[in-house]
This record gives C-alpha cells, structure tokens and sequence, in this order.
C-alpha cells in the first residue's frame, strides 16, 4: 500500500456512539439514584403510576429545569405553587460521570484540534438535548386531593368540589438550562482534566486555572464525603434510617454545602411553614419554622443549639486550608504567592456562586376554596431557603486571599526544608 494511500472513510456513525453511551449512561445513573432515594423518602405511598413520572420530574429538577405545581376543581377551588429544589446527589452523580465520559476519548489520542473537541462536545449536546426533552415532557402527572373531614371538606362536599393538585415541567426552561448545566459540566471537565490533549488556545489557559479549578472540586466532594460520614453515623445511631438515606440519595451535597458556606460565615434566610419541612439535619426546621423570614448562621444555630455548631466554622477552615495547600502543591514553583491567593479567591467566589442558586429551596402549594385561601392543615405549606449572596461571595473571596496566600507560603517552605 503506498504512503499517500486515503485513509479509510468513517463511519456515519463515527463519535455518536460513545456519544450516546455518555450520556445514557450519565442518565441512567441518575435515575438509578434517584429511584433509590424516591424510594427511601416513600415512593411506596404514591399512587399506581405515578413513580415515573415523578422520576423524569426528579430528574429534571437535577438537571436544573422547573417543575409547576397546579390543581383545578372547576370555578369553585384552585391549587396553586411552585417547586425550586435541585437533588444535588442526583445531579453530582450525572456529572461527576458525564465529565469521565467526556474525558475519556480525548485521553486516548496525542493531538485535539478545536474542530475536533467541538464536535465531540456537539455531539453529546445534541444527544443530551434530546433526551432532557424527553424527561421533560414526561415530567407530568395530576393527582386528586382529599379535602378530609374539616371546614374544607365540608365545603368540598356540599359543593361537590374534588380538587386536583398535579406538577408538570416547564419544557422550554428545562432544554435551555439543561443545555447550560452540560456546557458547566464540560468546562469545569475541561479545566480540572489532568492529561488530556487540549487545542494550544485551551493549553495555555487551562495551565493556569487547573490547580484552582482542581483544589476548589476538591473542596467540595471533601464537604460531600464528610456530610456522608456524618448521615451514616446519624442513620446507624439516631434512628430514621429511611429518611436519612433518602436525604443522602437526593439532597446530601445541598446539606454539605450549605453547611460549608455557613461554616465560612455566611447567612442563609428562610422560612418553614405547614406541613412540609428540612429534613436534616433537623434545627435547620426548628431554627427556620418562625412566623417571619429567619436568618440562618453560625450565631442563630449556636443561639438555638449550643456552641456545638462551631465546629462548621473549624470545617470550613481546615478544608479551605487543605485546598489552597493541594493548589500551591500542583501549581509550579515560580508561581508568586500573591498569585496562589488572587486564583483561590476567584475559583472560591466562583464556587459560591454555583452553591447560592443550586442549594436554595422554595417550595409552596395552596389550596382555596370559594376564595378561601390556605384551608385545610396539612395541603397548605412554604419552604424557603436561600443565601445572602453578596455576603457569601465576599467572604469566600476574603477566604479565598487568605488562605491562598498562607497555603503558598507553607508550601513553599515545605518545599525548601525538603531540599
């Protein structure tokens, strides 16, 4: 065969397949943490059919899409509310092994022009587009609400009311957010990957934002792991082990990280009202369950608690300090320290920012009745959580200075006495 010989043409099918496997793959292990956690939280309870659809909603809610809460009983009665809650377990899950899959044929080649990887990453856009469409129209399901033997009731049957609460997804939001969740997880991939060979555009940036980027998601699944011990050793001595779990399959990275952030210094306001709440750990209820809008800090639960919680803010302190040491470790040596701080700080305020809008909560159905608001205890409720988030991203930058800056220096004189 002579040297100039053409090469072989691809296949039609050439990337779309480990294309497709990424993202099926991705998807199904989302599903499968979330069934799991569906289940320890009392699928057991819903009725005949209703486990898929609440299972593509969890999955879209994962993916960052919205979910409405609405109801009907003709003129007489309406349902109305909303749901903003993202399972972080579920959605930690789908991209911890949609960045590996992303990862893992550029691993396999020596040279990636531009062309290349952005059509490797168009491919899982488009597969990934239209499988979150598919969650999304399937994300719907009404059921019919039982008024009980009260007021409300009475009314119900005097008037024939049967009331339907039901939830459905916001198709359009859901695609044009899922689509932004994937571009966040293919850089953040991106710039943490270690080994992979990158266009010389993206080599030269991603040698300066790696050791950041690499520290802070370490950071981060380090408060994971930490909150993981701590539930397991809460389900094995304190009892409710179903709820615990549940909370570890679909909501564990949201108790970790709030935790992180209030252990930093932050304020979170909110409010618990009706029969809905936070599960754990349990004085994020109490402190909450106020008639107004509460803040929640490292004061308010030492105020309610004991000085126990202080031990958030010796936390924070020592994973923050562990990521700026294991930044100033992998970065080289010539790297100023002043340098090391202003990266942290950034990456850091960064991770705050992704935390502020993915950790919140806002939950809240209603039930009327002839223009009756909120009858019936047990079918009215509000959940509310979300952080200061000015206050929050100052801090971590504050954080982020200081201990970027003191991680070099240590490093540094490690270095040094090493020699």
């Amino acid at each position: 065969m002579s040297a100039h010989s053409p090469s072989p043409p691809r296949s039609p099918l050439h990337g779309w397949v480990p294309a497709l496997v990424a993202v099926v793959g991705s998807l199904a292990a989302m599903a499968v943490v979330a069934a799991l956690g569906i289940w320890a939280a009392g699928a057991a309870d819903l009725p005949e059919g209703a486990f898929g659809p609440v299972l593509a909603a969890v999955l879209v809610l994962a993916v960052g899409g919205t979910v409405r809460l609405s109801g009907d009983a003709g003129g007489l009665a309406g349902t109305q509310g909303g749901l903003t809650a993202i399972p972080l377990t579920v959605t930690l899950t789908g991209a911890l092994l949609l960045g590996w899959c992303f990862l893992r044929p550029l691993h396999r080649r020596t040279v990636v022009g531009a062309p290349g990887l952005a059509g490797w990453a168009a491919r899982i856009a488009v597969l990934w587009l239209l499988a979150v469409l598919g969650l999304a129209l399937a994300a719907r399901r009404t059921f019919e609400v039982s008024l009980g033997d009260d007021l409300l009731g009475d009314l119900g049957e005097l008037f024939g009311v049967r009331p339907t609460v039901g939830f459905a997804a916001d198709v359009l939001p859901t695609v044009l957010i899922g689509l932004v969740w994937l571009a966040g997880v293919l850089v953040v991939a991106t710039l943490v990957s270690r080994g992979a060979p990158l266009p010389p555009e993206l080599m030269r940036f991603q040698a300066g934002a790696r050791p950041a980027a690499r520290a802070t998601l370490g950071l981060l699944l380090a408060a994971v792991a930490v909150a993981l011990v701590v539930a397991l050793v809460v389900a094995a001595t304190k009892g409710h082990a179903a709820e615990t779990f549940a909370v570890i399959l679909l909501g564990l990275p949201n108790v970790a990280w709030l935790g992180l952030t209030v252990g930093l210094g932050a304020t979170w306001e909110g409010r618990v009202e009706g029969p809905f709440g936070l599960p754990m750990p349990r004085v994020l209820d109490e402190v909450l369950r106020t008639p107004d809008v509460s803040e929640l800090n490292l004061g308010s639960l030492v105020d309610h608690d004991g000085g126990r919680w202080w031990w958030l803010l010796v936390g924070a302190a020592v994973l923050v300090a562990g990521a700026a040491c294991a930044m100033a470790a992998t970065s080289p040596a010539r790297v100023p320290p002043w340098q090391h701080a202003l990266r942290l700080a950034v990456a850091l305020a960064l991770a705050a920012l992704m935390i502020g809008p993915t950790a919140r909560v806002s939950a809240r159905i209603g039930l009327s009745v002839l223009g009756i608001g909120d009858l019936g205890e047990g079918l009215t409720g509000q959940v509310l959580l979300e952080p200061q988030l000015w206050g929050a991203l100052g801090l971590a930058l504050l954080w982020g200075l200081v201990a970027g800056f003191a991680g070099a220096w240590a490093v540094r004189g490690l270095r040094r006495w090493r020699r």
